[in-house]
């Protein structure tokens, strides 16, 4: 795993050398809050807290995502690292998920022995052809195994389309996990979500804006509807 992500760690290095991007440094801050948290056509949780703190330079992009159950104190609390790096329309990014639910009953963060870690490491290949995205996620490492112990490589590739209707901003989203595995909860091939998400700022003043957005999402292999709503605050 040591040198796996000492590969990556130097694509994404070199790449930042050579690309053309931004020359100085972003930052944000912002906190989403949701009705309902839906990933890849799971439910995680209910109303939840996701605040987010990012910075990029040339490209390359490093940030923190959690997530935080407010009216279910049973739901998962989540924390997520991911270093990316972009160019033109092709990005890669190595993700460091946590979560409080794992085989660690003490929850420690700095725990990544194998069979006792709460993270999961995945690896995340992309490319952006304006009409439409296309993205594919492999889990490599951490809390990802079979029935026979082994490492699982459980994955997902996704494809989206944005578009415009109606003043609002959309995007219609198919994705689907290409083989059995306990951590997406199929035995097969399976499409495990379709959505489609509506969004737009609504302006509060001439400098402030609240971007609002409403995802209908569909697991069709688990026969599973989803209706989330909420909004975003940043900085």
């Amino acid at each position: 795993m040591k040198k796996l992500l000492i590969s990556i760690f130097a694509l994404l290095l070199l790449g930042a050398a050579a690309g053309k991007a931004q020359d100085t440094v972003e930052a944000s801050v912002s906190m989403d809050l949701v009705n309902d948290y839906v990933w890849r056509g799971q439910h995680l949780g209910d109303v939840s807290l996701q605040p987010s703190l990012g910075v990029s330079y040339k490209g390359l992009s490093l940030s923190a995502w959690g997530s935080l159950g407010l009216s279910n104190p049973a739901d998962t609390k989540e924390l997520d690292l991911t270093l990316g790096y972009t160019v033109g329309g092709f990005s890669i990014s190595v993700t460091d998920y946590w979560f409080t639910d794992g085989p660690d009953p003490t929850c420690s963060y700095f725990r990544y022995g194998h069979g006792v870690t709460n993270h999961v490491f995945e690896a995340t290949v992309g490319y952006d052809f304006g009409i439409l995205s296309l993205a594919w996620s492999t889990n490599f490492a951490g809390n990802d195994f079979t029935g026979a112990g082994k490492q699982a490589f459980s994955s997902y590739f996704e494809l989206s389309v944005p578009f415009t209707l109606g003043s609002l901003d959309w995007t219609a989203t198919a994705g689907a996990v290409p083989f059995a595995t306990d951590f997406y909860g199929t035995g097969r091939f399976a499409v495990t979500n379709l959505s489609l998400t509506a969004s737009k700022d609504i302006r509060i003043t001439d400098s402030f804006a609240i971007p609002v957005f409403a995802q209908l999402a569909a697991n069709p292999y688990a026969s599973k509807l989803y209706f989330v709503f909420g909004f975003t605050l940043g900085i």
